[in-house]
């Protein structure tokens, strides 16, 4: 951990001018008039407007808004922006579409998955996200190496990284959804897990990137794969994640399948541990609720995705209170297909209020979630998610000027998700700035939106 620098030091970099700093530390410590100091890609000092920041080689101007820790997005599939609103698919429920998108994601491969990486990720890092997981999970044959080809998007932007290697091995032939072409066999599955973890996983302090195992579903994978799965992840000490009760359909699936609900066969094949954390969680009932947080299973809230395949409302109040975990997920761009976690962190308190009562969730549960709840989701509760001394520097400065915001001076927190839309004004990774005064700092999003387009051409029938 680092220690203040001396005075005179001259740091590398200060954010200053706040209108409120928001650490979201454990003493969720708010300081008006804030300054946050960045040196070595860590945060080394920090104060609230009566006090002076020391010297630094660069500043950015917070100009009277909020700085809050960068966003985690804890669950998403980047690859899907190459059919982002696709029009065949804006009205059907889950399975229907999955069946009918599977097709054209046939032609995945490794420029696509680099590129749509590379702009999934900036478009993030542009609403002050900081740190994205992925799950791929579809792995054409004869597509390359997809999950590198996304770390090496990532680390040409500059973002902290967390791909889970996603399988599936149940195909339409054996009772799965997706087509047989694009399941693997389950021993080639679990030796690509252990070479993609050996490659690029860092388990340091202030990683950028790290990996997870993530077979997709219990509709596309078999129980054996499963429970291999979790045995490899125990074994390199890797974090997992899949999705679970999504929707009825899951449950119907289970029951039909297994003789047992989905939650029931998740704890079955030895899933149900602090080691896991899943996407949705929409549907479980108050016991299965209990179990999951006794266990500790982190949830990554998908509260758009859920919205537009008509899923349901996840319990996140009830999840939280039995000791679950709860982070926030984009979800695909075909689902969910605005990548804004400052709308999804806006739906989760909304729902929240709808689902638990008006005062079970307010913005700063909300910005919670959005943080120190993601970094929870991804085992890293102890480096990132909040602006504290030593930690790794993360975060997202936020505007409060214009007409949407005119009348906010009680409270910006609030202000911040009640008001906008809003996007970042500044986003640092690791004490480098990507994203300044709304402007991506690398100079290739042009060309690279150019290459995304002639791309998705390829994904979407013309008729």
């Amino acid at each position: 951990m680092h220690t203040p620098p001396p005075p005179g030091t001259t740091v590398d970099l200060v954010i200053d001018g706040a209108g409120l700093v928001a650490t979201v530390d454990d003493a969720r410590r708010e300081l008006p008039g804030g300054w946050v100091a960045i040196d070595g890609g860590r945060v080394v000092g920090l104060g609230d407007g009566s006090t002076t920041p020391p010297e630094a080689t660069r500043r950015l101007d917070a100009g009277g808004g909020l700085v809050t820790p960068g966003l985690i997005n804890t669950h998403h599939h980047l690859y899907q922006n190459l059919t982002r609103a696709y029009g065949p698919m804006t009205s059907a429920p889950l399975f229907g579409w999955l069946q009918t998108l599977y097709p054209l994601w046939r032609a995945l491969d490794e420029e696509a998955a680099h590129v749509s990486a590379w702009v999934g990720l900036a478009e993030l890092a542009l609403g002050g996200c900081t740190t994205s997981t992925d799950h791929l999970y579809l792995h054409p044959h004869g597509a390359g190496d997809l999950i590198t080809a996304e770390i090496t998007a990532a680390r040409d932007l500059g973002m902290r990284f967390h791909p889970t290697h996603g399988s599936m091995s149940l195909g339409e032939s054996d009772g799965g959804l997706p087509p047989d072409d694009v399941v693997w066999d389950e021993d080639d599955i679990l030796a690509e897990s252990a070479r993609l973890v050996a490659a690029h996983h860092d388990p340091s302090f202030g990683a950028m990137t790290r990996l997870a195992l993530a077979p997709c579903s219990p509709f596309s994978v078999s129980p054996d794969l499963m429970r291999r799965t979790a045995e490899l992840a125990e074994q390199l000490d890797v974090r997992l994640h899949t999705h679970l009760a999504e929707n009825a359909e899951d449950d119907e699936f289970s029951m039909a399948t297994f003789g047992r609900r989905c939650v029931d066969q998740f704890e079955h094949v030895g899933w149900c541990t602090d080691r896991t954390w899943v996407a949705h969680c929409v549907m479980p009932n108050p016991d299965e609720i209990r179990r999951l947080g006794a266990a500790g299973v982190g949830v990554a809230h998908c509260p758009s995705s859920n919205l537009i395949l008509a899923s349901g409302v996840a319990p996140v109040v009830d999840l939280r209170a039995a000791g679950s975990p709860v982070g926030i997920g984009c979800d695909g761009s075909s689902s969910a297909d605005s990548a804004s976690l400052w709308m999804e962190a806006r739906n989760a308190m909304l729902l929240g209020k709808l689902r638990s009562g008006a005062d079970a969730m307010d913005a700063r549960t909300a910005l919670e979630i959005a943080t120190r709840g993601g970094a929870a989701c991804l085992g890293r509760e102890d480096e990132l998610g909040a602006i504290r001394i030593g930690a790794p520097a993360d975060l997202a400065v936020w505007r409060f000027d214009g007409p949407a915001f005119a009348g906010v001076l009680d409270d910006l927190v609030e202000g911040w998700l009640r008001c906008g839309p809003t996007a970042a004004r500044h986003t640092i990774v690791d004490g480098v700035p990507i994203v300044v005064d709304g402007v991506l700092v690398d100079p290739r999003l042009d060309q690279m939106l150019t290459d995304h387009r002639r791309i998705a051409r390829r994904f979407q029938p013309t008729g």
